[in-house]
């Protein structure tokens, strides 16, 4: 095997498909990167055993092949390259030799009929959507991924996939996160909803390294037990989480005793001051007061105070209401509206957080008690 290619384009592809690779890898080679060279390009494949992460790369190929070698080590190997082009050449069986300009070296190689073959997929459901909606629809309900193993569904991403829409949801037990994109869908035969749970691994590495091209599409891949989700030259397939998921939307309360509409930037700004004081406190804590015109935003630890004041607009009664700060934060930030509406029943009862227009995003959070 023998092939040269530029440099840049293939530490792309190595920083996107090792990925993959898991930190103890249940088989060795489950540490390196397949290499297939073939036709005008080689294919780059790193697995996990569950999670796949495939990506082409233009190249020259001077005679075919396929190798398996360290996925880390060719990484960190190509970064420190001059540049331009660097040519690839199997030497025996079981040395790879890397050479660009003055630069040369080699490693160690392992048979290829020894990696794992990529399971193939039927197609139940195919859906289209841009690489900008997918990536902030992934971006604002991540963190609200369960990471408990004991329960296994939540540590997955429900994606509901409806004729004119693409809905994510995400909770841990603490909160819910839901993000919903109008989205053209064909469902099969029969079917008004089709439902999947994706693992949270692989939706926090989609939303790492997805594009923010609002008019490149990618496409996503169904089949009973399997998602591929395509952009570009890069191919991700994980297998789906088995169960039946939250019936959420029983979880969302419809109506609220108090409502009150806040400036998100002010907001963000007096729970980031409040944050620094209620982290040296035990458990994260800021208070909040909402009254007819005033929401007032108190944290303390032994170490000292914060109180923010801010104005609002309030409907209904005022309330006393504690929430852990760090679950305020990754809500607020995944809201583009300059106004937020802060939905509450009472101080023991979850709230809403939305933005002031639309239903595109919703998140639900549990107060802390703190009597």
């Amino acid at each position: 095997m023998q092939f040269t290619t530029q440099v840049q384009p293939l530490l792309d592809s190595l920083s996107v498909v090792t990925r993959a690779l898991a930190s103890r890898p249940a088989r060795p080679i489950l540490d390196g990167v397949l290499i297939d060279a073939a036709g005008d390009a080689i294919t780059l494949t790193c697995s996990d055993g569950s999670m796949t992460i495939e990506s082409s790369v233009p190249a020259e190929i001077a005679s075919e092949g396929q190798i398996v070698v360290p996925g880390r080590l060719l990484n960190d190997l190509i970064r420190r390259l001059p540049g331009g082009d660097v040519t690839f050449r199997l030497v025996g069986d079981s040395r790879l030799q890397v050479t660009c300009l003055s630069s040369r070296s080699s490693l160690t190689a392992q048979s290829a009929a020894d990696y794992p073959e990529v399971p193939q997929m039927g197609n139940v459901l195919q859906v289209e959507a841009t690489e900008a909606d997918l990536r902030q629809m992934i971006s604002g309900v991540v963190f609200s991924i369960a990471t408990d193993e004991s329960r296994q569904l939540l540590t997955g991403c429900l994606l509901e996939v409806l004729p004119n829409e693409l809905r994510m949801v995400a909770l841990d037990g603490f909160r819910l996160a839901m993000q919903v994109r109008p989205n053209e869908n064909t469902l099969p035969a029969g079917k008004n909803k089709y439902r999947a749970v994706i693992p949270g691994r692989v939706m926090n590495e989609l939303a790492r390294v997805l594009p923010d091209e609002k008019d490149e599409k990618c496409v996503l891949t169904f089949d009973q037990s399997r998602v591929r989700v395509e952009f570009g030259t890069v191919r991700f397939s994980s297998v789906l989480l088995q169960g039946e998921y939250i019936d959420y939307d029983r979880i969302i309360p419809k109506n609220f005793a108090t409502e009150a509409l806040i400036n998100r930037s002010e907001f963000i700004d007096a729970i980031d001051r409040a944050s620094l004081m209620a982290r040296e406190g035990r458990n994260n804590l800021v208070k909040l007061h909402v009254e007819a015109e005033s929401l007032s935003i108190v944290s303390n630890a032994d170490m000292g105070e914060v109180h923010e004041e801010m104005s609002c607009a309030m409907n209904g009664n005022p309330i006393d209401i504690a929430f852990n700060a760090k679950y305020l934060n990754d809500a607020i930030r995944n809201i583009d509206q300059d106004e937020i509406r802060f939905c509450f029943n009472s101080n023991v009862s979850p709230s809403v957080i939305k933005p002031r227009e639309g239903e595109n995003y919703l998140y639900l959070v549990l107060p802390v008690r703190t009597f």
